[in-house]
């Protein structure tokens, strides 16, 4: 390439509005600029390629089934390139899995094959206010390596959070040395994008990987497959399941555990019905969804106990992910058949 194009990091914990904080980024986007957006996901079924709406500007391909920095780093590599050369972006943002470190990513991004084609720019963290609150989230080598990794950290979910609990989140930022270049109140989501077109070159070090992900990347070199079945382009063949026959995908790594399901598309669920099974979920449960409604397309978003349902324009299939930290709490079985009885 002739120039080395800007890769943003968005990194943050499970739930902490990383694809929010994206989406009013490419409202915001220059229009002589075209934007490729790289997510990975925690769980084997990729569900925030679903949130996004398609566009020409703006290239999205989601990599689910672990974390980018150790799981999925050959993949990862193959992906980029790929997405690269087919897309020509003028900038790269790339969504790691709130279970995911950004050191590997970071040195896969300095290595030979990209160091003449990206830049890294300042790493941006999202902050959760409430997650100070959890002990469980709090002292996870993840969530604070996140932190003192991040050169700006935008605090997020202030309709969900107290005042009390918005100023421990700034103490907290704001206690990190050396210092980060902005520490930002970021409401509904909304970071002036300004922020990112003017932030500058990286030079500061990855860090160290932790023990939990060096063991994971060490399992993955040892089996030399993904998890999943990734396409070379970073994209997946996800042709939707057969009628009458939903899949599951259940898989454990990093501290917790995830069930992916997938329905085919002409399945249409009771809307009031799977709102209330997934609502008696545990609170903890982190839960992302798309699914066809007899109201419609609709895309479910559950962090922090709180509930957010918008319309949708995607139609491939009907898919939900649940991310819980204990791999006993959830029957996946069990919970699929009482989610075929919405059906």
């Amino acid at each position: 390439m002739a120039r080395r194009v800007p890769v943003h990091i968005i990194t943050g914990f499970l739930g902490s509005g990383k694809s929010t904080l994206i989406h009013s980024l490419i409202a915001q986007k220059p229009v002589e600029e075209t934007w490729a957006i790289l997510v990975n996901e925690f769980g084997q079924i990729g569900i925030d390629q679903a949130m996004f709406e398609q566009r020409d500007d703006v290239a999205v391909k989601g990599l689910p089934g672990g974390c980018l920095c150790c799981q999925l780093a050959f993949v990862l590599q193959a992906g980029l390139v790929s997405l690269l050369a087919r897309t020509q972006p003028d900038r790269v943002i790339i969504e790691p899995s709130g279970l995911g470190h950004p050191a590997g990513l970071i040195d896969l991004l300095r290595s030979e094959a990209f160091v003449d084609s990206l830049e890294v720019r300042d790493i941006i963290a999202t902050l959760d206010p409430r997650r100070l609150d959890e002990p469980r989230a709090r002292e996870h080598e993840t969530f604070q390596d996140q932190l003192a990794i991040a050169d700006a950290i935008a605090i997020t979910m202030h309709d969900h959070s107290s005042a009390e609990q918005i100023d421990a989140a700034h103490q907290h930022a704001n206690a990190h040395w050396p210092p980060r270049k902005w520490v930002r109140d970021v409401p509904d989501g909304e970071l002036p994008i300004a922020l990112l077109l003017e932030s500058r070159a990286r030079e500061a070090e990855s860090g160290a990987i932790p023990n939990a992900h060096q063991a994971q990347r060490s399992i993955q070199g040892q089996s030399g497959v993904p998890s999943a079945s990734p396409s070379i382009d970073g994209g997946f063949f996800d042709f939707p399941p057969a009628p009458g026959k939903p899949q599951l995908d259940v898989g454990t790594s990093l501290g917790y555990a995830s069930i992916g399901m997938r329905w085919h598309p002409g399945a249409c669920f009771d809307l009031d019905r799977l709102a209330a099974t997934l609502g008696e979920l545990p609170l903890e449960a982190r839960i992302k969804g798309v699914f066809h409604t007899d109201n419609g397309w609709k895309r479910l978003n559950r962090s922090g106990g709180t509930f957010q349902l918008d319309s949708t324009p995607w139609r491939q299939d009907s898919r939900l992910e649940v991310i819980h930290p204990s791999a006993e709490t959830i029957a996946a079985e069990p919970l699929l058949a009482r989610l075929n009885a919405c059906v």
